[in-house]
């Protein structure tokens, strides 16, 4: 597939042109490196991402969400959700890696809060207005212009910020619906009457919806079920469409995508299924879009935090604390897992309840864009993750 023409309103965040999309950039970037991050929000399930199989105390805690011979065997330990065969390929040819319990530096439980620390990246809630990746774009800048780009209708805090950056949205590939539930289920979480009711009609909107009692009107309409090969193809095709904007001469190096519905109250496994899904095939239409370009390329995926390890009442989970992150990209070196994975254990649950966070985004993404993209240490700490001298850069993973 080729990327649909940009029209003059689709560079229109930062008054970009066609003209400069095609200017060939002097970028500090080394030569032909990409960076795309993709922001799963609503609390991404990462027990479920990356299931802990071979953790002793996986399978009685997680209950009937637990994966079984389905899953997608990576070690002794982990195995991806079966909804993750792409990334899963990338994975046996050493192109893949996971995070385990990855945070930020928020413990609230708050998706308006914790998604503000994972993306202005700084040690607290509401500190500044900015995007740590467009703080990174205007370090590296500073020797020489660098692209980026954002894809979806708005532009994710992740990228906004004084340094110019396009945006691309790709139309309805991007559920911007999905986001109505989670900002509701925040709002009304500690009243005592609206909060139960809203779950309620999540769990009750959730339980129709996947079980199936439009699919045969679907069909008969010649229209393929909700989940199926239709939401795999369309987000296929907007990896596809980025990767021919990342890989055109003098296009963007950067990229932030925003995908939203990973908030899973109830009936998780078929609801996350297809959120991974789309996610799986995002990744896929990345990898082959961008052909020889992707050996440069760097893909990380995260939320802002995970769900709790057990499941609550209606097949779902609740906010949680350690997720999981998605690192992808030609540019990857292979390796087993990223960080430390501190188990299951009742004794080593983060408040008896969440998966405990071992590792600090922040650790991970200054890594990143330390060996992947040249950004120096003083830059980091001060600059692109503000006052976080004392949290070292995750090294050697590119």
């Amino acid at each position: 597939m080729t990327a649909p023409l940009l029209t003059r309103r689709a560079f229109g965040l930062a008054g970009l042109s066609l003209a400069l999309l095609a200017r060939v950039a002097d970028a500090a970037i080394p030569a032909g490196r990409k960076f795309v991050v993709i922001v799963c929000r609503g609390g991404m399930d990462g027990l479920s991402v990356a299931a802990p199989v071979g953790d002793s105390d996986y399978a009685a805690l997680r209950g009937g969400l637990a994966l079984g011979d389905e899953a997608l065997k990576l070690d002794a330990t982990f195995a991806l959700n079966p909804a993750l065969p792409s990334i899963y390929a990338l994975a046996k040819a050493g192109e893949a890696r996971i995070a385990p319990a990855v945070a930020t530096p928020d413990r609230a439980r708050s998706h308006f809060e914790a998604q503000d620390v994972l993306e202005t990246g700084a040690p607290g809630v509401y500190a500044t207005t900015s995007g740590w990746l467009n703080r990174a774009v205007g370090v590296m800048s500073a020797a020489g212009k660098v692209e980026a780009i954002s894809v979806g209708p708005t532009a994710p805090l992740i990228l906004r910020g004084p340094t110019p950056a396009g945006s691309w949205s790709p139309g309805r590939t991007v559920d911007a619906a999905a986001r109505l539930p989670t900002l509701l289920q925040d709002l009304y979480k500690d009243d005592p009457l609206l909060g139960p009711a809203l779950a309620r009609g999540l769990a009750t909107e959730t339980l129709a919806r996947d079980s199936g009692a439009d699919q045969g009107a679907m069909m008969a309409a010649g229209m393929k079920p909700a989940g199926a090969g239709q939401g795999r193809d369309t987000a296929r095709a907007m990896g596809v469409s980025l990767a021919d904007f990342l890989k055109a001469p003098g296009g963007p190096q950067i990229a932030a995508v925003s995908l939203d519905g990973f908030d899973t109250h109830a009936n998780q496994a078929g609801v996350l299924a297809q959120r991974l899904g789309g996610l799986d095939a995002l990744v896929d239409g990345l990898h082959t879009g961008l052909g020889p370009a992707w050996k440069d390329t760097l893909v990380l995926a995260v939320t802002e935090f995970g769900r709790t390890a057990r499941a609550n009442g209606t097949g779902g989970t609740d906010h949680g604390t350690g997720s999981t992150a998605l690192l992808m990209g030609g540019a990857l070196k292979p390796g087993g897992i990223v960080g430390d994975w501190p188990t299951l254990k009742r004794q080593a649950l983060f408040e008896d309840r969440d998966v405990y966070p071992a590792l600090d985004m922040r650790s991970l993404s200054k890594g990143l864009l330390a060996d992947h993209l040249g950004v120096d240490r003083r830059a980091l700490d001060t600059t692109v993750f503000p006052d976080s001298a004392g949290v070292k850069p995750l090294l050697g993973l590119a």
